[in-house]
């Protein structure tokens, strides 16, 4: 399994935005289809945003559609979530997954990914 790591989670007033990050240590994500989800206190992991491999094609769930963008960086092996308008329901750990091939792939479930980070916390709060 890959190892991923996301930083860029803080705590941030309504309206405001963040980017988180995504790295991969011995890894290079720029070959995988990457996906980024997030779960709040007492709810399911829920899909956010994905990205092809080839970086052409992106999904986003309806909650964040217009507001969240996500992005990768091949020159620094770099997986990004860009989120503005951050709003209270945006409150929750937001992890970043890879899936087990290379290539082709898309899901928004969480278990059509392998690989996993330890997350990052987004507080929406005023």
């Amino acid at each position: 399994q890959m190892q991923l790591r996301e930083s860029g989670g803080g705590l941030v007033q309504p309206g405001a935005s963040l980017r988180l990050s995504c790295t991969a240590s011995a890894w290079s994500l720029n070959n995988y289809a990457m996906a980024w989800f997030r779960q709040a206190p007492g709810k399911e992991r829920e899909f956010v945003a994905s990205i092809s491999w080839q970086g052409d094609n992106t999904y986003y769930s309806a909650s964040v559609r217009g507001r969240f963008t996500i992005s990768k960086d091949y020159g620094k092996n770099s997986l990004f979530l860009q989120m503005t308008n951050l709003n209270p329901e945006d409150t929750a750990v937001y992890f970043c997954a890879a899936p087990r091939k290379t290539g082709g792939f898309h899901s928004m479930a969480a278990g059509g990914y392998d690989s996993w980070g330890q997350g990052t916390q987004v507080t929406v709060s005023s």
